[in-house]
């Protein structure tokens, strides 16, 4: 008799199955999208399990509607999602600002390609990187997060979720072609449910924009359920009346970046595997941190031990994991599908370190013996 234990079930899935599946189990009941590649696969899913659920999926006529009815439907409690790539994100621009001003919380994908404009619709990218933090007017943070597996893809929705409940503001999920659209064998086991926060409910009628003190989240009010509630893009008080007293317009504003920066302990997420006599440091993310899991794999296998740091929050930047993981470090070496756009980040947060980065804009992954040869 076979003595050997039954291995646990496994699956053979895709980036964009695991985050419909943690989006799902996060409670979204509302989506709205509009078909993109290659973003449209999660599209037709939720449209395919949103009433199996009780929830509403939506293909607007465009993505300025898409995400126009997300926000109206979390304003009417829901818990929504939607997702795109990065000429969907172009349309976007404004009612992201809107969100933020309004303090709306929404899980925002996007899966990346490789751009400017329509560019390479069925090719890999990490192009959005800065676009994501800066592409809105005003320049307040957001967060964004970047899955580099399917597992991840799961976990990080529900904690961008989370997120969004928890600082009532936009979150993003940094994800990428390659990621999204490739089969992947993957145990069951891996998808276990994280705790998503519930909405809280106001204790009594109060102030739905209250901003003192300045890193306070106010409960979002239940519009529509017999409270007045207010909703504007424009400068407010703690009502949302529209005013320009300077005072008031200061502390709002300090508020909406408050909120987010005083409290980066909370949204860091980064997977460091340091190695005692290494001298090189590896910080990667999203897609390309696969390729550095094996070169890493391989050059200590070969005697020549490198650390790695895969982050997996790149908004507000994880200057602290970035500081333990460099602690030590002559150099480190940042590959991107990009022409360096997360370099700039590391090179402003060490600047004791010489940093390095290692680009593809061709359409084509990052290989672990690129890596390696960045390395030596």
């Amino acid at each position: 008799m076979d003595q050997r234990p039954t291995p646990p079930p496994r699956e053979y899935t895709d980036g964009s199955t695991a985050i419909v599946r943690g989006a799902l189990d996060a409670g979204c009941d509302f989506f709205a999208g509009y078909p993109i590649t290659p973003a449209s696969p999660i599209l037709m899913m939720m449209m395919r399990e949103m009433p199996r659920v009780g929830g509403i999926a939506v293909q607007g006529e465009d993505e300025i509607a898409s995400i126009g009815m997300c926000l109206g439907a979390v304003l009417a409690g829901a818990r929504a999602m939607t997702a795109t790539s990065g000429p969907g994100l172009s349309l976007y621009s404004e009612n992201l600002g809107l969100a933020i001003m309004g303090e709306v919380p929404l899980v925002v994908v996007d899966v990346q390609r490789l751009g400017p404009a329509t560019g390479g619709a069925t090719t890999v990218g990490q192009g959005d990187v800065q676009f994501v933090r800066w592409g809105t007017s005003g320049g307040y943070p957001i967060i964004a997060l970047a899955p580099s597996s399917v597992p991840e893809c799961y976990h990080l929705t529900m904690k961008a979720f989370d997120l969004a409940e928890r600082f009532r503001c936009p979150v993003f999920l940094l994800t990428d072609k390659e990621l999204n659209m490739t089969m992947a064998t993957v145990a069951v086991e891996d998808y276990r449910p994280a705790e998503v926060r519930p909405r809280p409910a106001p204790a009594e009628p109060g102030l739905p924009y209250r901003y003192a003190p300045a890193d306070e989240v106010p409960p979002l009010r239940p519009y529509g359920a017999g409270e007045t509630v207010r909703f504007t893009g424009s400068t407010h008080d703690e009502r949302a009346f529209i005013t320009k007293h300077p005072p008031t317009v200061d502390a709002l504003n300090r508020h909406l970046a408050a909120k987010i920066e005083d409290h980066r302990d909370e949204i860091e997420l980064a997977a460091a595997d340091p190695h005692p006599a290494a001298d090189t440091l590896i910080v990667s993310y999203g897609v390309t941190a696969g390729a550095v899991r094996e070169a890493v794999r391989r050059s200590r296998a070969a005697g020549k031990p490198v650390s790695s740091l895969v982050l997996h929050s790149l908004w507000p930047v994880p200057e602290h994991a970035l500081r333990a993981a460099a602690a030590g470090a002559r150099r480190v070496l940042v590959p991107e599908l990009n022409l360096g756009q997360y370099r700039l980040e590391v090179e402003r947060t060490l600047p004791q370190v010489e940093v390095a980065g290692l680009n593809r804009i061709d359409g084509e992954m990052i290989t672990p013996e690129q890596i390696l040869e960045a390395v030596r």
